[in-house]
């Protein structure tokens, strides 16, 4: 289990490396290299568009690599998803910029950005099988919490070589060059994910279903067919995790550095700080699912969301570091109660034939109901006025609280919990 939870851990921080550096850049320079005809609000908006095409992507890669996971196996889906995310991000650190090629430079970003969303939409769903498939009932949480910290892992790598560069370049060299070279990393790291995962074994369940011959012959379908109402509540259910995640790890940078004037070195630092506390808090919190249960905890990570939200606006709003950085931290602590377990709770939800694509589908169209629009529609309620973004609060407040709702219609998944049994299609 150490070794197939370290391998789906390098994998999804590499591949959330390549999906946030993207989301660091799009706040940071995106805008004006290539859309500066636009003013500098429309410029971020912009470039806070092809950052959205990345998210409706994610759910047509889960699709694509769900079907694979669920009729060729779980293993492929690994390597297949890190190997089309990976070429796309060094892509990106290609792409002249509009000075050069005009109206091509942001259509060869968008498209690169699409690529990364398919890839990242396989990701997950193959990554999480792999520990939630082969670990013990009793700690499923915990092992399955691994991939879920990866995007923490992804997030440090990604914002610590921009806050490196920008620290040790001028402005004008970061916006001439500086900035793609995370980009180009992203192919070394990529090389390095695909070779750790070159051992790694199909997981249990897929081996039976194979051995059996029932494994499903169109996924999709089955999903739409019998799933529909369970695909649509999950995705409700998570929409408020993207929507925090997002709010503070992309629309505040650019809340923080252009509104507030702060330097762009100390908005990531705080963010930085806040996602540190929250990877290394991921296992403990994901424990408390294997006690607890899966659904009690996202519930409250929910309520929580909905409380904090005006106080993250009021905290964000002083400009002041120590305060920007508990205003983060409490959101994320936040996101990290529901998420800890998401990776034990959507395997469980569904069953074996159809979990990869259903799973995937899911948690991806979650990502387009929370993460997609969370920048743009916050960067249209904090435009103009001079006091605390309110707006941005009031509306995270009401993901939070839809989400609520969704989670409180979805059964509970613990294995052998008391007086709440599990689903029949949650058996593992």
């Amino acid at each position: 289990m150490g070794r197939l939870a370290a391998a789906s851990l390098v994998g999804t921080a590499i591949e959330f490396f390549d999906f946030f550096v993207y989301g660091t850049a799009a706040a940071l320079v995106l805008g004006p290299l290539f859309f500066p005809t636009f003013s500098p609000t429309a410029g971020t908006l912009a470039a806070f568009g092809t950052f959205a095409a990345g998210f409706l992507a994610r759910p047509l890669g889960s699709v694509l690599f769900g079907h694979v996971g669920d009729r060729h196996g779980r293993r492929p889906v690994l390597f297949a998803s890190l190997l089309l995310t990976g070429c796309a991000t060094v892509a990106v650190g290609f792409v002249p910029t509009y000075a050069t090629v005009g109206i091509a430079a942001p259509a060869l970003l968008l498209a690169l950005r699409f690529l990364q969303g398919l890839g990242l939409g396989g990701e997950w769903g193959g990554a999480v099988l792999l520990t939630a498939e082969h670990a013990p009932e009793h700690r499923r949480a915990l092992w399955s919490s691994f991939p879920q910290i990866g995007p923490s892992i992804g997030f440090l790598l990604a914002n610590g070589v921009m806050l490196a560069l920008t620290a040790g370049l001028s402005d004008a060299e970061f916006r001439s060059w500086g900035w793609r070279v995370p980009f180009w990393a992203a192919g070394l790291l990529a090389l390095v994910g695909l070779l750790l995962r070159s051992s790694l074994a199909e997981t249990p369940q897929f081996e039976e279903l194979s051995a059996t011959g029932r494994r499903a012959g169109a996924p999709l379908a089955e999903i739409v067919r019998d799933h529909w109402r369970l695909v649509l509540l999950t995705a409700g259910a998570l929409a408020v995790g993207y929507a925090v995640f997002y709010s503070v790890s992309t629309w505040a940078l650019v809340y923080g550095t252009e509104r507030l004037g702060v330097s762009s070195a100390v908005m990531l630092a705080c963010v930085m700080a806040a996602v540190a506390v929250m990877g290394v808090a991921t296992p403990f919190v994901a424990l408390l699912g294997d006690r607890w249960g899966r659904r009690p905890l996202c519930m409250a990570g929910c309520a929580a969301s909905a409380l904090w939200m005006f106080p993250m606006a009021a905290l964000l709003h002083s400009a002041r570091p120590p305060l920007m950085f508990l205003g983060f931290l409490g959101a994320l602590l936040a996101f990290i109660t529901m998420f800890s377990v998401v990776a034990a709770y959507l395997p469980e939800l569904y069953e074996p034939r159809v979990r990869c694509t259903g799973a995937a589908v899911g948690y991806n169209l979650g990502g387009v109901l929370g993460g997609a629009l969370t920048p743009i529609v916050a960067t249209t309620l904090s435009e103009g006025g001079s006091g605390p973004p309110w707006g941005v609060a009031a509306y995270l407040t009401l993901v939070a609280l839809v989400s609520l709702g969704c989670f409180a219609l979805l059964p509970e998944t613990l294995p052998g919990r008391a007086g709440e049994p599990a689903p029949e299609a949650a058996v593992v």
